[in-house]
C-alpha cells in the first residue's frame, strides 16, 4: 500500500482548516488544540471507571459479521469498571463502540466544549470508543459519511484511511460499509491480496491530545497499541453525493442486508465476502493487461 503521513499541524484557526482541509478534503492532525479542555487533564482510564463503574457498557470484538448479528449487535456486555479492569490486566480483542455520553453519563459534558472547526457539529452524538492492547475496527467507512473529528485520550492508536476513490483496491464487501474482513491492513498479505498494493491512503498514530479530523466518507481503520480511548464529534456531510450516498445507506442499504441475512442466512454472507474478492481481482486483471 502507498501510505502518506498524515500532516500535523499545532492548533489550527477555523479559516485554515476550511480552506487547506475541509475543502479539499483532506486529513490532519491538530494537535494542542484541546488543552483548556478539562478533559484533557481528567479524561484517563481511572476517571472514567470513577465516573460511569456502574454502566453496564456494550463490547464488541473482531470476530467476522454473521447473519445471526443484528445491526451494530454488541458481542458482550460488561459493566465499565470491569472492563477498565480488564484492560489493564491483559490484552483483549473487547472494544467500546458507539457509546453515547450524553446519555450514560451526562456529567462528562462538562469537561469539554463543542470546538468551533467552521462546521455545524451534531450536538447530541459525542460517541466514546475504547480498545485494549491490539484490538482493531474493521476498515470501515461510517453509515452517514459524515465529517469526522476524532479526540484521542490515553494510549496510542494507529490509523489508517482511504478516500472513496480507493474502493476498486479495497475488496469493499457490496451491500455494507465494510472490506473483506479477513485482511489485516497493519500487516496485509500481498499474496492473498494483491490489488492492496495499489491502494493510496494515508497513515499516522494518535496520542493524547491529538484530534483526527475524517473527511467525508473516508474509510477508516483504527487499531490500538495500548488501551486508551477516543471521543469523535461529527458534522453532516456537504457533498450532494455523499449525501446520496448517506440517505441511500440508512433508509435502503441496511434494511435490505438485514433482510437478506434473515431470507438467506450465512449464504448471503459468504456470497457478498466472495463478490468482493472476484470484483477486486477482476479490476485488477483488467488493469494490468
Amino acid at each position: 500500500m502507498h501510505l502518506t503521513a498524515i500532516p500535523s499541524v499545532d492548533r489550527i484557526s477555523k479559516s485554515d482548516f476550511i480552506e487547506q482541509y475541509f475543502k479539499p478534503q483532506k486529513p490532519v492532525v491538530i494537535q494542542g488544540f484541546i488543552e483548556e479542555w478539562p478533559a484533557y487533564t481528567k479524561w484517563n482510564l481511572d476517571y472514567m471507571k470513577a465516573v460511569a463503574g456502574d454502566k453496564i457498557v456494550p463490547l464488541y470484538d473482531d470476530r467476522p459479521v454473521s447473519h445471526k448479528d443484528g445491526f451494530n449487535e454488541p458481542h458482550a456486555k460488561m459493566k465499565m469498571a470491569d472492563y477498565v479492569d480488564l484492560l489493564k490486566k491483559e490484552p483483549t480483542k473487547f472494544r467500546i463502540f458507539l457509546w453515547n455520553i450524553l446519555k450514560e453519563v451526562p456529567q462528562l459534558q462538562n469537561d469539554f466544549t463543542y470546538p468551533d472547526f467552521g462546521l455545524k457539529l451534531l450536538k447530541s452524538l459525542p460517541m466514546l470508543f475504547f480498545g485494549g492492547t491490539n484490538s482493531y475496527t474493521f476498515m470501515h467507512y461510517d453509515i452517514d459519511l459524515a465529517n469526522i473529528f476524532h479526540f484521542h485520550f490515553e494510549g496510542k492508536k494507529e490509523v489508517i484511511l482511504f478516500d472513496q476513490s480507493q474502493n476498486k483496491h479495497l475488496y469493499k464487501v457490496p451491500h455494507s460499509l465494510i472490506t473483506h474482513e479477513s485482511i489485516n491492513f497493519s500487516d496485509p498479505d500481498f499474496e492473498q491480496w494483491p490489488a492492496l498494493k495499489n491502494a493510496t491512503g494515508y497513515t499516522t498514530n494518535l496520542k493524547h491530545g491529538d484530534v483526527l479530523y475524517i473527511p467525508e466518507g473516508y474509510w477508516h481503520y483504527m487499531k490500538y497499541i495500548t488501551p486508551g480511548f477516543s471521543m469523535s464529534l461529527r458534522a453532516i456531510a456537504r457533498d450532494p453525493k455523499n449525501l446520496g450516498k448517506a440517505f441511500y445507506n440508512i433508509f435502503i442499504m441496511r434494511y435490505y442486508d438485514t433482510f437478506m441475512r434473515k431470507r438467506q442466512g450465512q449464504k448471503w454472507i459468504d456470497k457478498k465476502n466472495e463478490k468482493a474478492i472476484t470484483r477486486t481481482n477482476r479490476y485488477l486483471r483488467n488493469t494490468i493487461s
